[in-house]
């Protein structure tokens, strides 16, 4: 019998990476892709580290998972990431042909509608993601940036 993990179980996961980021030194979000009810990869942000802008969690996701899938179509997988996918993140998941999207916190920097939803549905997308869920454990997924932040102000003061 093969057990169904659920959209919460898998954004724990995602949020241990995310902490783990946190832990380094880098903005605390991270990813996971899944397929079948299988993690394929994980990572978190890590452009201070790698001293590369697009070292987005997302990005390297999908860079682990095209390299162990030898395939840079990501057919039929769910990516689960703790903050909201930016611009170039979104034009990635859907080069990737990633069906389903999950994200647990927010941007609020511009309107209140998403960064992600309005690139999907201002652009004419040829590929369609299937699902999209915000707010999964969004208080989780909040909580560690807003803390991070707060920490950082503090510790410039």
């Amino acid at each position: 019998m093969i057990m169904v993990l659920n959209d919460q179980y898998w954004m724990k996961k995602a949020l241990k990476k995310a902490f783990y980021g946190k832990k380094k030194g880098e903005i605390p979000i991270g990813s996971i892709l899944v397929k079948n009810n299988c993690l394929i990869s994980a990572s978190w942000n890590s452009c201070i580290s790698l001293f590369d802008a697009s070292a987005h969690a997302e990005i390297l996701v999908m860079r682990r998972a095209g390299k162990k899938l030898k395939n840079y179509r990501l057919n039929n997988t769910a990516l689960y990431v703790t903050h909201e996918p930016c611009f170039m993140c979104s034009d990635a998941i859907i080069n990737a042909r990633i069906e389903k999207v999950v994200y647990g916190s927010y941007s609020f920097k511009k309107n209140n509608f998403s960064y992600f939803m309005n690139f999907l549905y201002k652009n004419n997308i040829k590929h369609h993601i299937k699902e999209i869920k915000s707010g999964v454990l969004f208080h989780e997924c909040s909580s560690i940036l807003n803390n991070f932040f707060k920490e950082k102000r503090l510790k410039s003061k």
